[in-house]
C-alpha cells in the first residue's frame, strides 16, 4: 500500500477523538467492573438480597447518567471531526448510547422504583408466579439489556476510534 489511507478511515484527527476514546474506555471499564464485580459482590456479602438490590439500585443511575453524558460527548466530538465512516460510527453510537441510557434511567428504573414502592414485601418474598415479581424480572432484564447494548455500542465506537487514531498516528 503506497498512498495514505482514505479519508473515511483517517477521520479521527485533532483533540476530540482521543478524548472521546479515553472517556469511552473509562466508562466501559467502569460499566464492566460494576456489572461483573460490584453487583456480584453485593449479592454475595450483604446480609440480604434486598440490601444488595438497594445498593445496586442506588449506584446504577450514576452509570446510566454518565453513559448519557458520554453519548452527548461522542456525538459532539463526532460533529467536530472530519466527515467519514469513523464520524458516522461515533455520531451514531453516541446518539444510540444517549437514547438507550436515557430510556434505562428515566423509564425502566422509574418503573422499577414505582413497582418496589407498591410491594408489600421484598421481591424475593413474593411467589415466583406473582405478577409483580414477574414484572420486576422483566424490567430487570430490560435494564440489563440496555446496559449490555450500550456496552456493545461503546466497544464498536472505541474500536473505530482506536483504529482511526492508529491510522492518523502512522501517517
Amino acid at each position: 500500500m503506497s498512498g495514505p489511507p482514505p479519508l473515511a478511515v483517517r477521520g479521527a484527527s485533532g483533540w476530540p477523538a482521543p478524548v472521546a476514546a479515553l472517556l469511552l474506555a473509562a466508562w466501559l471499564g467502569a460499566a464492566l467492573y460494576f456489572s461483573v464485580v460490584v453487583t456480584r459482590a453485593a449479592f454475595a456479602v450483604l446480609p440480604s438480597r434486598a440490601l444488595a438490590g438497594a445498593l445496586v439500585g442506588r449506584t446504577l443511575p450514576v452509570l446510566f447518567d454518565t453513559g448519557m453524558l458520554l453519548g452527548v460527548w461522542l456525538a459532539v466530538s463526532a460533529l467536530l471531526g472530519p466527515r467519514g465512516s469513523v464520524r458516522a460510527v461515533t455520531l451514531g453510537g453516541g446518539v444510540l448510547m444517549l437514547v438507550v441510557m436515557a430510556v434505562a434511567r428515566f423509564a425502566i428504573l422509574a418503573r422499577i422504583d414505582r413497582l418496589r414502592a407498591t410491594l408489600p414485601a421484598a421481591i424475593d418474598a413474593l411467589a415466583p408466579t406473582d405478577p409483580a415479581r414477574r414484572a420486576f424480572g422483566h424490567l430487570h432484564a430490560m435494564s440489563v439489556g440496555a446496559l449490555g447494548l450500550s456496552l456493545l455500542v461503546g466497544l464498536v465506537v472505541l474500536f473505530a476510534l482506536a483504529h482511526s487514531l492508529a491510522v492518523v498516528a502512522h501517517d
